[in-house]
């Protein structure tokens, strides 16, 4: 299959939208580096964004640059290895054991904790 605007387009791309403290909406495409656009609307930044997306990978396509793919939930298999100090792995251990759970548990929940402050 060619890859061409059509084919891009036809992707399902993650789109953001959040309110501006100035008032209005700011629209993203985190996968399309700079592709932003601003409206009054959700209605109006949807129909933006959309357009945004089209000249964003149509200029892409001019210039000879890759485009990134959405990423997809198969290409996720909800395991990584992370190496880390001995001494954070006995902490970590340690704390898990005494929380009665276990230490992919603990792990998971200070993850997600720290992924919930991140996102504040």
């Amino acid at each position: 299959m060619e890859k061409d605007l059509a084919y891009y387009m036809s992707l399902p791309y993650r789109e953001v939208i959040e309110a501006d403290p100035a008032g209005g909406y700011v629209g993203s495409i985190p996968e399309l580096s700079g592709c932003i656009t601003q409206g009054e609307t959700k209605a109006e930044i949807l129909e933006m964004l959309e357009d945004a997306k089209k000249a964003w990978i149509s200029t892409a396509l001019d210039d000879g640059m890759e485009i990134p793919e959405p990423l997809r939930e198969e290409d996720f298999s909800g395991r990584f290895n992370l190496r880390i100090p001995k001494s954070l792995h006995k902490r970590l251990a340690m704390q898990a054991k005494a929380e009665g759970v276990s230490l992919n548990q603990l792990a998971m929940y200070l993850l997600a904790s720290g992924l919930k402050t991140a996102a504040s």
